[in-house]
């Protein structure tokens, strides 16, 4: 026995109890009618004329049936006597290339044959314009070129700042559709000025590239579509921030805090930009944001296949394992990172040979008062928050409350 199994041998992990969780969760069922109602009710279509080339940018988040999504707007387009593209508007995602954010694309569904138009994938972009700070304001050169744009993207709170409008389409425009250098220019000085950033570079992006409208997706707490608007260019600024205000209100959270431990069993950046959501795990990369759940310690167990090895968000962990480390692509975080300013999300936490080791570690150092009590909840990840785990300590104030529903007897932690 090594030293650390030795230091850990004597920690006791306590069984686990599956319970649901119950959120007001309203959702579409319908997407395909839903994109074309949304469609003809904003009367975006009128926009676009016969022979038009027209970019539809999609960017890298899970966002929920957005192969479909995306389907039914090139339909429309083609409907409407005009060709569309897609383009990939994910900032440096995808390792900051342009074939890398086609496998990005590509991973999350939204592939040629599935949305029956071409992809058009590159890196080089426009200058339209600078802030009275001196930066600059850039855009895809390909979206630019084409005759109009379209941007989809959900709307939800973002993991590293506050205000009026967060993460969703303008911040598309901004960072999605400016690549790596216009994701390098919007956080030039930090999450502080984001906020305003992004209003104030999509607003000259705005008057100088042919976007036409947005297609907004709110989702509710089970990561399922429950609001498809479109949105006119014109209207974006100003309707934005109550949509945000909906997708607040939508969002999931664990219902039991403090904890004393959370397990993630993996994280990736199909599940958030941060890898685990912090609006979730309660854990920022900056002091610009804050909510979440109050964990002492947390644990990530792995990364998401569809990462690809990109680990951003691991360094907002206390504690990983070697398998883990061995599947991090170093490059692909540390591009995140410089180009966000943010450095703390790819360090590196302390990581022990397994997963029942890691959590081990996790009771040990997490100081609660009563051992035998921890109070400690598993997650698949951040995007699926349905149903959980808690330590068997916690199943009387799982019954004792209307929104919990019980689903199994406690059982050891499962570590397969």
């Amino acid at each position: 026995m090594g030293v650390i199994e030795a230091l850990l041998h004597d920690i006791a992990i306590p069984h686990m109890v599956k319970v649901r969780q119950h959120f007001h969760a309203p959702e579409i069922t319908n997407i395909p009618e839903a994109v074309r109602q949304a469609l003809k009710e904003a009367e975006v279509l009128k926009r676009i004329l016969p022979g038009d080339r027209v970019a539809i940018a999609v960017g890298s988040r899970g966002v929920a049936e957005i192969p479909t999504i995306a389907r039914e707007v090139v339909r429309a387009v083609k409907a409407a006597g005009a060709n569309p593209f897609i383009v990939p508007a994910m900032g440096s995602h995808g390792g900051a290339t342009a074939a890398g954010q086609k496998e990005v694309l590509e991973a999350l569904g939204v592939t040629e044959a599935f949305v029956e138009a071409p992809i058009h994938s590159s890196m080089e972009v426009v200058e339209v314009g600078r802030l009275e700070n001196g930066l600059p304001i850039y855009t895809d050169q390909i979206a630019f070129q084409a005759d109009k744009i379209i941007v989809i993207n959900r709307i939800k709170p973002h993991t590293a700042f506050r205000g009026p409008v967060e993460s969703g389409l303008l911040k598309m425009i901004t960072i999605g559709l400016g690549k790596q250098k216009g994701a390098e220019a919007a956080h030039a000085y930090g999450f502080q000025y984001m906020a305003e950033h992004v209003v104030e570079m999509a607003k000259a992006v705005l008057q100088k590239a042919p976007i036409i409208f947005g297609l907004a997706t709110i989702e509710n707490a089970y990561d399922r579509p429950a609001h498809i608007v479109a949105i006119p260019a014109e209207q974006l600024i100003e309707r934005e921030p109550s949509l945000l205000q909906e997708a607040k209100a939508l969002m999931p959270r664990i219902l039991f805090s403090p904890l004393d431990v959370l397990v993630v069993n993996e994280i990736g950046k199909d599940i958030s930009g941060d890898g685990m959501d912090p609006n979730i795990t309660g854990r920022f990369a900056t002091p610009y944001a804050t909510g979440g759940v109050e964990a002492a310690r947390t644990v990530v167990l792995g990364l998401t296949e569809k990462t690809h090895g990109n680990a951003n968000g691991i360094g907002l962990a206390d504690i990983t394992t070697r398998k883990v480390y061995e599947a991090i692509d170093w490059e692909k975080g540390y591009a995140n990172a410089l180009t966000s300013t943010v450095v703390n999300t790819v360090k590196l936490p302390m990581w022990l040979e397994t997963g029942e080791l890691a959590v081990k570690a996790a009771i040990k150092t997490c100081n609660a008062i009563d051992a035998t009590a921890i109070r400690m909840v598993r997650i698949a990840n951040t995007l699926h928050i349905r149903d959980i785990w808690i330590s068997q300590s916690m199943l009387g104030e799982a019954h004792e409350r209307t929104d919990i529903e019980v689903l199994s007897e406690p059982m050891p932690m499962n570590f397969s």
